[in-house]
């Protein structure tokens, strides 16, 4: 019996990198099918921003490939695939602190030229963050947590993306804002956008993802359907507090 699987939007093939001598990946392959939420679980110095750090090419892989919709990416600059169609929310928001939250959006648009619709977007970006219209002649660093996280959502969401991968989008957040942005990750998914995460709450992630992969010292030790994984007693035990979370 065969299962409708969505075509892979990105792929991560075989992936070796290293910095310096030091190997971090070995043999990464990871893939993020059309429309889909992926999370990639792992601890500290697992090699989870490293692999983020690959998608946008801030890092060459020493081997391996990176495609996206059948291209490879390896070579691109990082404006080149923000081009192609991905977009980051950065671990930690990386806003501009002294600049607006207007002007900290309308930087999603950086390669865009359509400004009408560019100004189209900035009222649906408004319409999905409500909180960030009250906001928007404030400076981007004396925000809450929480409203940051939602501008660089909004920021990215500006480039029109195919994809947003982000970095550890619940950190630091309150529990509100922590259900709130897990809330905006599916609604922005249901919208077509596929969706690759790096997360170390690895309950939230799993209740929202389609699949997910477990990453140690660069290496991916599990890999399926995220209700599977979140079952999955190794998971349970490594991640989400052992049999009592059962």
């Amino acid at each position: 019996m065969t299962t409708n699987v969505p075509e892979p939007l990105l792929a991560l093939t075989n992936v070796n990198t290293f910095y310096g001598q030091a190997q971090v990946h070995f043999d990464l392959s990871i893939t993020v099918a059309r429309s889909h939420i992926v999370c990639l679980l792992g601890g500290n110095a697992s090699g989870k921003s490293t692999t983020m750090k690959i998608i946008l090419g801030l890092v060459k892989p020493r081997s391996g490939d990176v495609t996206f919709d059948g291209a490879s990416l390896i070579g691109l600059s990082t404006p080149q695939i923000v081009r192609r169609g991905i977009a980051s929310v950065p671990e930690a928001r990386r806003l501009f602190a002294d600049m607006t939250v207007r002007e900290n959006i309308l930087m999603g648009a950086f390669v865009r030229n359509d400004r009408d619709a560019v100004a189209q977007d900035l009222d649906k970006m408004l319409t999905l963050f409500p909180k960030l219209g009250q906001r928007l002649s404030q400076r981007a660093g004396s925000l809450s947590g929480g409203e940051q996280q939602m501008v660089a959502m909004a920021r990215a969401l500006m480039s029109r993306p195919r994809m947003i991968v982000m970095d550890e989008p619940t950190m630091g957040l309150s529990p509100l804002y922590v259900d709130r942005v897990l809330e905006l990750i599916r609604t922005i998914n249901q919208e077509g956008v596929s969706v690759f995460m790096v997360e170390q709450n690895a309950s939230l992630a799993l209740e929202i993802a389609h699949e997910a992969y477990v990453l140690q010292t660069g290496k991916i030790v599990l890999s399926g359907p995220a209700r599977a994984l979140k079952d999955d007693p190794r998971v349970r035990d490594a991640y989400l507090g052992g049999a009592e979370a059962a």
